[in-house]
């Protein structure tokens, strides 16, 4: 047999295996203390689309009173049964927006910087918090029953009356799972929004959370409950027992937990505060805490400026993993992303999905977005490597602003 050359030999082992492949480009993350800031044209947009979509947000801004506390009264949930704030308002900013491409910005507008309430886009933290617990196996099971692991609640509240006998036969702590249709409800459940937890926590009756018909009020507290699961109702009176719940499960305050866990280590600025209400503190472990709320239905809930949510985005965007580390588990994303039965378009709290394209019908099938009132925004999009922040945008204006959002995506 001939002696075969070396360089026919590097032919015939690169024909029958194939060319080398060029490794895929390093995923960009942004520092702390910085983000780089690209023109629309080097990561494949088109300024002149972009701009377009910008100036719909402007033109299609909320018309509500842009104090939150006035609007809340006049225009939301203030004239809801036991409707009276009980949790900070802020005066709202204008329009703003971000649009991230591929990691890096390539739009900004209105006051990206300036901190504002986020209503129920804080429901995507609650759900964090449940998800990092699950992770650290504080949680064995999302199919477990709250029941088995939430502890008696004692409330703390400095105004209650010094003369015992006023308060004679009143229980002095809060079990908030201990009837025999709460001893039935899972994490599952209660992540999901199908739990029909009944009971009232912080003075708000679950019931009393867009009620439904007037004409139908008598049926509002007495109507029969339904099976976990088997029904989609948005109730922030159940989300907020949802937080109480993973409250006493971290043994410590929820705020906390976030900052040293996500926020810190995805670069989120310092300015950010998730708060809780007036009468929502406890007695945990021999500390007095505040339970913080899951939204900004009566006041409080987070807090944050339109960079940190861009940021929390692009973890969501990129499955959980910030450079290096894997910081909420690529399951419990696979989790949140996982349609509801009963509410196909719901994941875990608050991601909307867009299940067969129903509810961004402009946005690939695979999109998904953390939606607040107000309405704030955090859209995020897979197969285009994107994520936009729009803030005070009228609910309607959505799809057709995520559309102008996309035409500038070159095909």
């Amino acid at each position: 047999m001939k002696k075969l050359y070396p360089f026919l030999l590097l032919f015939i082992a690169t024909t029958a295996f194939g060319q080398k492949k060029t490794p895929a480009p390093a995923v960009y993350y942004p520092d702390k203390d910085s983000w780089t800031v690209k023109k629309p044209e080097d990561v494949g947009m088109i300024s002149s689309k972009l701009n377009e979509a910008i100036e719909f947000h402007k033109q299609r801004e909320s018309k509500n009173n842009k104090n939150l506390e006035i609007s809340h009264y006049q225009e939301g949930y203030g004239r809801e049964p036991f409707g009276e704030g009980i949790g900070p308002f802020a005066e709202r900013g204008p329009a703003t927006g971000m649009v991230i491409k591929n990691g890096y910005i390539v739009a900004q507008w209105g006051e990206p910087s300036r901190v504002d309430m986020t209503f129920s886009v804080t429901k995507s933290f609650v759900s964090t918090l449940v998800g990092l617990a699950y992770d650290d196996k504080l949680i064995s099971s999302i199919n477990d029953t709250l029941y088995k692991v939430i502890a008696p609640i004692q409330i703390y509240d400095p105004a209650q009356s010094s003369i015992k006998a006023t308060d004679y036969g009143k229980p002095d702590l809060i079990r908030l799972f201990d009837t025999p249709h709460n001893r039935t409800i899972t994490w599952d459940h209660m992540l999901r929004q199908v739990s029909d937890w009944e009971g009232t926590l912080w003075g708000k009756p679950e019931w009393a959370d867009r009620p439904g018909p007037a004409d139908k009020s008598a049926e509002w507290a007495t109507r029969p409950r339904v099976k976990p699961g088997s029904v989609y109702e948005y109730n922030d009176v159940r989300v907020n027992v949802l937080a109480l719940s993973i409250l006493n499960i971290w043994r410590r305050p929820l705020p906390e937990v976030l900052r040293e866990r996500i926020m810190d280590p995805i670069g989120a600025s310092p300015s950010w505060r998730w708060f809780g209400y007036e009468n929502s503190w406890v007695v945990l472990d021999g500390k007095i805490v505040q339970a913080v709320g899951g939204g900004g239905h009566w006041g409080g809930g987070m807090f944050i400026n339109a960079n940190d949510m861009a940021r929390f985005g692009y973890l969501t965007l990129r499955r959980g993993k910030w450079k290096d580390k894997q910081l909420l588990s690529d399951q419990w994303v696979t989790w949140a992303l996982t349609p509801t039965p009963a509410q196909p378009t719901y994941g875990f709290m608050n991601w909307f999905l867009n299940t067969d394209k129903k509810y961004l019908p402009s946005a690939p099938a695979k999109a998904f977005a953390h939606i607040g009132a107000g309405t704030n925004m955090i859209y995020v999009d897979p197969d285009n490597d994107l994520v936009v922040v729009a803030r005070w945008i009228e609910n309607g204006a959505m799809n057709d602003f995520v559309a102008k959002i996309l035409e500038s995506v070159k095909k």
